[in-house]
C-alpha cells in the first residue's frame, strides 16, 4: 500500500523520475512555457514552486538546492538572475497549467506549463501592423 506517498511514479524508476523533473523544471525556467502531458505538469509543478522559492533568497544553500533540479548552467544563472526577480514580491502561485485537447497520436491530455508573467512570442502591434 501506498499510504503517506506523495507523487506519481509515471512509469518509471526513481532514477528516471529524477531526470525528467529535472529537465522538466529547466525547459520551463529557460523557454518561460513547455507543452506536455498533464500528469507530468501536475506532478513538476510543486517542485518547481519550491525551486523558484529558494532561488528568492539568493544564498549557497539556494544556489545548491537549485543545482539538484536545474540540469544546466544557463538554467541556473537564469533562475537566480531573471526568474527570482521577477517574483520576488510574489509569495507562491508561480506556474499555471493551461489544459489542452487530448494528442492526436495516442489521446493522452495534453497542458501547457507556464510561469505566471509568461508573454506569447509575438506582441499584437507587430501582427496588426503586416495586415
Amino acid at each position: 500500500m501506498r499510504h503517506q506517498k506523495k507523487g506519481k511514479k509515471l512509469n518509471r524508476n526513481k532514477a528516471e523520475r529524477k531526470g525528467l523533473y529535472a529537465n522538466l523544471i529547466s525547459s520551463v525556467i529557460l523557454h518561460g512555457r513547455i507543452k506536455t502531458t498533464e500528469v507530468k505538469a501536475k506532478a513538476v509543478r510543486p517542485l518547481l514552486e519550491k525551486t523558484i522559492t529558494a532561488a528568492k533568497t539568493q544564498t549557497l544553500s539556494a544556489k545548491r538546492r537549485a543545482n539538484k533540479m536545474v540540469t544546466t548552467q544557463v538554467a541556473q544563472k537564469k533562475l537566480f538572475q531573471e526568474v527570482a526577480g521577477r517574483f520576488s514580491d510574489r509569495n507562491g502561485g508561480y506556474t499555471r497549467i493551461i489544459k489542452l485537447g487530448p494528442r492526436f497520436s495516442d489521446q493522452t491530455k495534453m497542458a501547457f506549463l507556464e510561469l505566471v508573467d509568461y508573454k506569447s512570442g509575438k506582441p499584437k502591434e507587430e501582427s496588426e501592423t503586416k495586415k
